[in-house]
């Protein structure tokens, strides 16, 4: 792992203390995360500038157009600049660094000058020319050595990252914007290649990964390193699509110093524009933003959902509009290759929420569902907290395939790893801890020899799974015509709706009732009711009969049981409880054994609205990974007789002190 890019990343920090005063700290990005791109293409494009140029002009002599593919090769890179500038000639004229800078920009290819665009850097340009600032700028940054001779491209990654971390937290910009540490990221390549390296090892292997997320592109990076240290032969091709514009470009930059095609960096939201939307890939990593809304997107989700379903990304559900990281999975599993194509495999970086969010009507229950009962998750495994730059949160990576190996069939493994990590020396935001290279190779065995043990279980698909079934218990009034009771009818809307005449005649009538009675069944005081209104000529209909029992009753467990025009006792709704049966469970079995010894005349609910939509089975099925409880070790409680011990102990501490103190005053 690199441990030097802090220097650098210093030192370009240390650049933006010139800003100070004309631009707003906020703000510093604009200026520097550009010019850092920019010195870095700079010094790859120089090596080869003078043969670029005089290839350039014979093209023009010869009148050919697409001189792309000859500079190109020219430049012996993706990247070239068909000016006479560098950032350290740009800085012998500073009267005219800002045309020249801006002409110099304009001289790279198509590719980079794209990047710009996304930077908008023509206005920082101006405005820093405007403040006396550019040419301070560009000088500083032509002392920076940044070749990736240098600056290998995982340092470069550090640094860039470091600094976007700086700027997010700066601008107080940090929801959700959790940037991976490189050596999260190798454990992630390492779980999601593990299983096939046997094939990554092949002459000429060709693969792609995608990452629907990709930021600055560190996943893509690490996945492609990781594969050509296994085989320089294997070819894999790199895709991604990142949101926020700073980043994309970042992502873009780095794939064409590296040689990547940068065609398959795609700018925009990867749910409503979806840069793929037919391709599919052997590989997918991500680490997607935790907890971000997804309300200003929820009208075409939710579109895509309802009329496309399973032919469409999300048709197992939506999760709630505050977290849209099941969003980020479910796009993924789309993209997918068919087992008969060898399928594919993921690695996602969530929070908890995933694990447990929702009960069995919930979306995020029918995601998890449906990829448990499809036996696509393989494993989990929880990570330290305090690993990532901007939260101290725990996070939990996911491991998927559609083509599992036979002993994954039917089982997760869950791999606790929290207690796996070093301090650091120095904390980088939030980090104050990391995996070294020995607890990433200790968990990424026990990953793949599928071991069990105290850190790792091994837990059956179908343990997950429950059904909830509805309890129901018998409802018990008694009634009381009190005045209080009465008069509270004015709260009934049902009894309100009459006319004036009919409310006086009905309260008429029940004040003619004993008010010290008490009715402890609700069959004989309905029928004295009726008596009385008979007698007094009040006829109402069955709503305000409810209303009488609403506003003159109230529970009680002394009272008959409330029955049904059938004679089925009714559910009293403050009694109602619902219970969590394990899948395979035969529901009245355990009715009988679990709930009925404990709640008299108890019944399950079998109402048609209390079945599953899926197998309209008893019970709706719900789905729930409760990650800590497979790791919790009960620890026996002390002995009373040595708490008492210990308690006498303190007290008598505490009486020698005050004896102490008292014979000090005196």
């Amino acid at each position: 792992m690199v441990e030097n890019f802090n220097e650098k990343a210093d030192f370009i920090w240390s650049i933006a203390d010139l800003l100070r005063g004309d631009y707003r700290q906020s703000e510093y990005q604009k200026v520097i995360l550009p010019l850092t791109v920019l010195r870095r293409l700079d010094c790859v494009t120089e090596r080869h500038q003078e043969e670029v140029r005089e290839r350039y002009e014979q093209l023009q002599e010869q009148g050919i157009e697409n001189v792309a593919p000859a500079l190109k090769q020219a430049a012996n890179a993706e990247v070239y600049n068909t000016s006479e500038y560098t950032f350290k000639s740009l800085c012998n004229d500073p009267d005219d660094i800002a045309e020249n800078l801006q002409y110099y920009i304009n001289q790279y290819d198509e590719e980079t000058k794209e990047i710009f665009e996304k930077f908008d850097f023509d206005h920082q340009i101006q405005r820093l020319e405007e403040a006396n600032l550019l040419y301070k700028v560009v000088r500083q940054f032509a002392e920076l050595p940044l070749h990736p001779d240098e600056v290998p491209n995982e340092e470069m990654g550090y640094i860039y990252e470091e600094l976007i971390r700086k700027f997010n937290e700066l601008s107080n910009e940090t929801a959700g914007e959790h940037f991976t540490p490189r050596e999260v990221i190798e454990l992630m390549v390492n779980l999601v290649f593990q299983e096939d390296d046997e094939a990554l090892t092949e002459q000429d292997a060709i693969r792609t990964v995608y990452d629907p997320a990709c930021g600055t592109g560190g996943m893509l990076s690490v996945a492609e390193e990781y594969v050509r240290e296994l085989n320089t032969d294997a070819n894999l091709h790199v895709f991604g699509q990142e949101l926020n514009p700073e980043s994309y470009a970042v992502c873009n930059s780095d794939m064409l110093i590296k040689g990547q095609e940068p065609e398959n960096i795609i700018y925009g939201n990867s749910f409503t524009e979806d840069g793929f939307p037919s391709r599919t890939f052997e590989y997918m990593l991500s680490n997607p933003p935790f907890g971000v809304s997804w309300k200003k997107v929820k009208d075409e989700i939710v579109r895509e959902h309802e009329e496309e379903g399973f032919a469409g990304r999300f048709g197992a559900g939506t999760p709630r509009t505050n977290d849209g990281a099941f969003l980020f999975l479910q796009h993924m599993i789309s993209k997918m290759k068919r087992p008969a194509e060898g399928g594919s495999r993921i690695a996602i970086v969530f929070n908890g929420s995933p694990l447990f969010n929702g009960g069995p009507n919930s979306g995020e229950s029918a995601i998890r569902r449906w990829i448990l009962e499809n036996d696509w998750l393989e494993a989990i495994v929880g990570l330290p907290e305090n690993l990532f730059y901007n939260t101290g949160i725990r996070t939990y990576i996911w491991v998927l395939s559609n083509n599992k190996p036979k002993k994954r069939e039917d089982v997760v493994q869950l791999i606790d790893a929290q207690d796996l990590y070093a301090e650091m020396d120095e904390s980088l935001g939030e980090k104050r801890h990391e995996l070294t290279q020995e607890h990433i190779n200790e968990i990424s065995r026990i990953f793949g020899d599928l071991e069990a043990n105290g850190r790792s279980k091994v837990v059956p698909t179908e343990e997950f799974g429950y059904r909830r079934i509805v309890i129901d218990r018998p409802l018990r009034m008694s009634f009381r015509a009190t005045e209080e009771r009465i008069e509270s009818l004015d709260d009934e809307r049902a009894f309100t709706n009459r006319d004036e005449e009919v409310q006086e005649a009905v309260k008429e009538a029940l004040y003619e009732l004993d008010s010290e009675t008490q009715w402890m069944d609700r069959e004989e005081f309905i029928d004295e009711v009726e008596l009385t209104f008979n007698m007094h000529g009040v006829d109402v209909r069955n709503s305000v009969y409810n209303a009488i029992e609403r506003a003159l009753g109230e529970q009680n467990d002394d009272a008959e049981i409330c029955r049904d025009g059938n004679g089925n006792p009714e559910h009293d709704g403050d009694l109602r409880e619902r219970e969590r049966v394990p899948l395979g469970t035969d529901l009245q079995e355990y009715f009988e054994e679990e709930v009925a010894p404990y709640l008299e005349n108890a019944w399950i609910n079998e109402s048609s609205k209390y079945h599953d939509d899926q197998d309209e089975e008893l019970g709706v099925v719900g789905y729930e990974i409760n990650f800590d409880r497979y790791f919790y070790e009960y620890e026996e409680p002390r002995a009373l007789e040595d708490i008492n011990e210990e308690i006498a102990q303190v007290e008598s501490e505490i009486v020698s002190l005050v004896q102490c103190a008292g014979e000090d005053n005196e």
